[in-house]
């Protein structure tokens, strides 16, 4: 399986896309709440969704606001869901999960983006087999592995990986993230970055111009407003 953005590219991405961060996770509350039930105690996906907003400091109310708008107690926008796929420059797959109220306005910004970047997009199902959907639960090197290790056995969690460079990741079965995050936060081993996210079985290493084409065309990706997250299974120059 290939690895994913280290904590500190990862907060920088977050950090990068700051003023948009907030419309991103309302949407992602918003879907949660109507497709789970607004109760994060009993549905995983908006408990989620609900501590992503809160390390980005999203107050109480906004985010009761936006689920109440998503269970009908208040009037709000229905969000679709789409996942659309394709190719990089280099033959990296990439996959852009988005929340839309306007469809035709998202593949066309999507495919516009892939154009406009040297790459192109595909049919359902052309990449994401590719992918696997997992929690992810990284340390920066130096973390005490022998004590993640054993609290993540204990919690549950599906994998330890330790790195060349000593950087951990705990692996968890998405359903299972939010309890074995909690745990381990409970073992006074908080994470440095955690999420649900999908990672490739091989990654593919691309440098020089590709690898600027590739950086580029992720980047516009994220930028997009119906865009909520990407991921491709390049592996870029630090």
């Amino acid at each position: 399986m290939g690895r994913g953005p280290s904590i500190e590219a990862r907060k920088n991405a977050v950090d990068a896309q700051r003023g948009k961060i907030f419309t991103k996770i309302i949407r992602e509350i918003s879907v949660a709440a109507r497709t789970g039930g607004g109760d994060p105690s009993s549905n995983p996906r908006l408990r989620s969704a609900v501590d992503k907003g809160l390390s980005v400091n999203m107050t109480k109310d906004v985010i009761e606001r936006a689920i109440k708008k998503a269970t009908g107690e208040l009037e709000g926008v229905e969000y679709e869901e789409i996942r659309y796929e394709g190719y990089a420059p280099g033959g990296v797959a990439v996959i852009a999960d988005c929340l839309t109220d306007n469809r035709v306005r998202t593949v066309a910004e999507v495919r516009h983006a892939f154009g406009k970047h040297g790459g192109n997009m595909g049919a359902e199902g052309s990449v994401a087999f590719m992918f696997k959907k997992l929690g992810v639960l990284s340390y920066d090197a130096g973390a005490d592995e022998d004590a993640i290790t054993e609290a993540a056995i204990d919690a549950g969690a599906e994998d330890v990986v330790v790195y060349d460079d000593g950087a951990i990741d705990v692996i968890t079965a998405p359903e299972n993230f939010g309890d074995v995050k909690a745990a381990m936060e409970a073992a006074n081993l908080a994470p440095g970055f955690a999420e649900v996210t999908m990672r490739a079985d091989n990654d593919i290493a691309v440098e020089g111009e590709t690898a600027e084409q590739v950086q580029k065309l992720l980047d516009r990706l994220n930028e997009l407003d119906d865009v909520q997250a990407v991921y491709s299974n390049a592996e870029l120059p630090a």
